[in-house]
């Protein structure tokens, strides 16, 4: 029997609620998307995280691809990606990322990767050649990336960011009392600053987070993880199931129902984030394509409420303005009146 690879995580997995049973798609696209990932020896995370939403995102021409190679360099207790000693970089990879994006016709591609700790740069220069390769090979295509946190890698945010992604995501993945045990080698602090960072140096690119829920975390750690996302000047937040990929990763602690999921919804949503998924299904790309649409629809709409709003209040303090003065100022007769005195 398979020894767990938390001491934290010793009993086996849970039957899955109906809820949370997906059935697999026989779509030919789902097929096309195969054969071109294969042909372009490139990674997606969509395979190595074993994402339940697989069969629907490629059969709607929705890919998450993966780069700097396939395995990481740190052991996130919920992740199955592999764990170990990586592979030198492979510096045609980029060029291989971007033709696939052709290939496939995405209006819209997020790109992730693994860790990459013993890289000088944490990869981030790979980051930003992907980008490039994208945008020449595919212009019309929205950039989305799902970033590591580069802790200790001083400039590599930077290069990720002078590269231009439409959407810098990074996922705090749970609230900071977990993180010695989920996400060892993180920094939840870290993380946070990361975020405003990107922000603060290119306030047009949206930024986004995500947070699994059903770690043994409780409602209120995650309004806490809200408020320090929002305090951060985050965007759009993600939150969905933690599911256990293997007996060897910690343990579900709890089936999040899908009307909580809703509630969680609502709670984002008055903190103000422009967009708000919330799904037991919901991953970092889940609807990434139409999401991005959505996100920038809500920046629209915040920006004419803002500008309405400066206006009337401008014309009230006019108007205000102009009472007072009109009250201040000496009637036509007034002079006559005190100089017949």
């Amino acid at each position: 029997m398979a020894q767990p690879r938390y001491p934290e995580a010793p009993r086996p997995r849970e039957r899955k609620p109906p809820w949370l049973r997906v059935r697999v798609s026989a779509s030919p696209v789902v097929e096309e998307t195969r054969r071109v990932v294969r042909g372009q020896r490139l990674h997606t995370v969509c395979e190595e995280a074993a994402c339940p939403n697989l069969g629907e995102c490629w059969a709607n021409r929705h890919a998450t691809m993966m780069i700097l190679g396939s395995v990481c360099t740190r052991a996130c207790a919920f992740c199955n990606v592999a764990t170990g000693r990586p592979q030198r970089l492979d510096p045609h990879e980029p060029g291989r990322v971007g033709e696939a994006v052709a290939k496939l016709g995405l209006r819209h591609v997020v790109i992730t990767s693994v860790d990459r700790d013993d890289l000088d740069d944490g990869g981030a220069g790979h980051f930003a050649r992907t980008i490039a390769s994208i945008r020449a090979a595919s212009p019309g295509t929205t950039v989305e990336v799902l970033t590591p946190d580069f802790l200790r890698k001083e400039g590599a945010l930077e290069a990720v960011i002078a590269a231009g992604p439409d959407v810098y995501n990074h996922n705090l993945e749970t609230v900071p009392r977990l993180y010695r045990t989920v996400r060892p080698a993180a920094d939840y602090a870290h993380s946070l600053r990361l975020l405003a960072r990107v922000k603060r140096a290119a306030p047009s690119i949206f930024t986004k987070s995500g947070l699994m829920v059903g770690l043994g975390e409780d409602r209120d750690e995650v309004r806490g993880v809200m408020d320090d996302l929002r305090a951060h000047d985050v965007d759009f937040l993600t939150v969905g199931q933690y599911l256990q990929p293997t007996l060897r990763h910690i343990a579900v602690a709890r089936f999040v129902p899908p009307e909580e999921f809703g509630e969680i919804r609502d709670e984002a949503m008055a903190r103000g984030f422009l967009m708000v998924s919330a799904s037991p299904l919901t991953r970092s790309s889940y609807h990434a394509d139409s999401d991005f649409d959505r996100l920038r629809s809500a920046r629209r709409e915040a920006s004419a409420r803002t500008a309405t709003s400066s206006s009337a209040k401008e014309a009230s303090s006019s108007d205000a303005n102009a009472e007072a003065s009109g009250r201040s100022a000496p009637s036509a007769s007034s002079p006559m009146k005190s100089r017949s005195r």
